[in-house]
């Protein structure tokens, strides 16, 4: 049994005349072994009686005997090879959905390859002539495909083996002497290659476009999750005022709390019927993602090129770039109900409106330093660059194009370029001053225009009492009082840039309707010293919520 388990490869039970296993095995006198009536016939047609192998000349013909040793093991070995192919068989029946072998009768084997040349599929026991004569070598195989026969022109049932680029279609080398003589031919591969890549470019920009629309569900659910703050801040708000009041003022207060959330639920609606828009559209893209994908794979030309035009066109979507959900804005809700209350009401409708818009913007508050890149050469940054003057001496620093070379200008580092931010600056001991926001590529030397339309949006004092926002021509603005500490506070996405006397809570001037497309930087300037009058610095403060 050992034996049986272990039996030596087919090679060595070869007989070298027939090259089959043999059969009846003889040994001649120089040890070499041949079959039994091979041997004899080779003798017979020859004169001499030598060995085929090492050509040993006998002077008599040699009796021959039966070597019953090789016999057995060949027997072994013909009855292993059978349970072998046999189990093979069973293992590789085809299943339903799989190609099976066009050649096997009764149980069909799954085919390990179809030809094209033949158009036949072949199981493994098949498909060895196909790798070992050198005639059949020479034959196109792919993996098992079936319905050969579509593979045939059905006008002069010949391969397709061209694509016609001027009809879009693959033809036989008939169809290109006759039907289609004038026309501009490709071999199938050639075709077959040119059309893979596209379906790798089509694969791609299909993935991008799913990228972006969940980058875009991302932004809508930010959107929700800021416009649920805001609501949030808004009912507390409106609650703090209302809880303050008698009974009377009850029905206001649920009549308020209920317009919010109906503004809430509504905006919410709408980003959920975006979002599952969004995932239709992804859904619809993965699976033809999917598609082009296996597709692409394909070693199949035919099935590549026949099929490739329906998927090469992007599916039918919406386009997203201006679609955006925004959280609802409450400005003046509370002020609305307030209205309707009595007179009695007109202190707290007061309170809400200093404390309310400030309270909102300072929820925005970010971390703003000086860029010492940019500072013009008379000016002094501290170390913590936090605090701007102007100096008495010139630096002398490299003239790069970030720094300001003619203005007493600085910009912050950080930059932005989405969403909302804020800041606060201390005037204190100042009588001339600039603040505001300025976009990336503003000009930084020679003769500089504060406005809007060359890329600044400002406020300025100068000579202690004139308040202007830098609009082109600026628009003159009148304070109650002095304000010691500013709040700049921008809405990218709004275009709002506005600016707010801390103190005070009240808001000094806002630029609407901005149109910002690059990135914005905070810009100061302390301005000249004035005699000795303005040399206090401007300072970058933490913010702290108003009470």
């Amino acid at each position: 049994m050992a034996a049986a388990r272990n039996l030596p490869s087919e090679d060595q039970f070869l007989c070298s005349i027939c090259l089959d296993v043999f059969t009846d095995p003889v040994t001649i006198p120089c040890g070499h072994n041949f079959c039994k009536i091979c041997i004899n016939e080779h003798w017979d047609v020859n004169d001499q009686y030598l060995c085929p192998l090492c050509k040993e000349v006998f002077n008599t013909r040699p009796q021959l005997r039966v070597n019953t040793f090789i016999s057995e093991m060949v027997g072994q070995f013909r009855e292993s090879a059978q349970q072998e192919a046999s189990s093979s068989s069973e293992q590789q029946a085809a299943e339903p959905g799989e190609v099976p072998c066009d050649v096997c009768t009764g149980a069909k084997l799954k085919a390990l390859k179809s030809c094209l040349d033949c158009l036949v599929s072949y199981c493994e026991t098949h498909l060895e002539p196909h790798l070992t004569a050198s005639r059949l070598k020479r034959h196109q195989l792919i993996d098992p495909v079936e319905n050969l026969e579509g593979r045939m022109c059905v006008k002069h049932d010949k391969p397709l083996e061209l694509f016609c680029k001027t009809d879009q279609t693959c033809v036989c080398l008939l169809c290109s002497v006759l039907d289609h003589k004038t026309h501009e031919f490709v071999p199938l591969r050639e075709e077959y290659e040119e059309q893979k890549a596209e379906l790798g470019k089509t694969e791609a920009e299909l993935q991008q476009m799913i990228q972006k629309r969940r980058l875009k569900i991302q932004q809508i659910e930010q959107s929700v999750d800021l416009g649920k703050e805001d609501a949030d801040r808004e009912k507390a708000k409106g609650v703090e005022v209302f809880t303050s009041l008698k009974e009377s003022v009850e029905k206001g207060l649920n009549e308020f709390i209920n317009k919010i959330e109906e503004k809430q639920k509504t905006t919410e609606k709408q980003a959920k019927d975006f979002i599952k828009e969004l995932e239709d559209e992804i859904s619809d893209l993965m699976k033809r993602r999917t598609e082009v994908e296996h597709l692409s794979q394909s070693e199949d030309q035919l099935h590549l090129l026949q099929s490739v035009q329906s998927l090469k066109a992007a599916p039918p979507t919406r386009d997203w770039t201006e679609v955006s959900s925004r959280p609802s804005s409450y400005e003046g809700t509370v002020e609305k109900a307030v209205a309707q209350l009595e007179e009695t009401l007109s202190e707290q409708m007061k309170k809400l409106l200093i404390d309310g818009k400030l309270k909102r913007v300072q929820q925005f508050a970010v971390d703003v330093t000086l860029d010492p890149d940019t500072e013009n050469p008379w000016l002094i940054l501290t170390g913590d660059g936090k605090q701007v003057y102007t100096g008495d001496v010139k630096k002398n620093l490299p003239d790069i194009p970030e720094r300001f070379s003619d203005y007493l200008y600085v910009l912050g580092k950080q930059s932005f370029s989405s969403g909302r931010f804020y800041y606060e600056v201390q005037l204190k001991g100042k009588t001339d001053w600039t603040l505001g926001v300025a976009r990336e590529s503003i000009n930084r030397k020679g003769e500089i225009k504060l406005r809007p339309e060359d890329g600044y949006w400002a406020i300025s004092l100068r000579n202690e009492n004139q308040y202007s926002a830098l609009a082109g021509p600026p628009v003159l603005l009148s304070l109650k009082s002095p304000p010691q500490k500013v709040g700049v506070f921008v809405d990218y996405e709004e275009g709002l840039v506005s600016f707010y006397d801390v103190d005070a809570a009240a808001l000094i001037y806002s630029f609407t309707g901005c149109c910002f497309t690059e990135k914005l930087f905070a810009i100061f300037s302390p301005c000249n010293k004035g005699g000795g009058k303005n040399s206090a610095p401007l300072i970058i403060c933490p913010v702290s919520q108003t009470e």
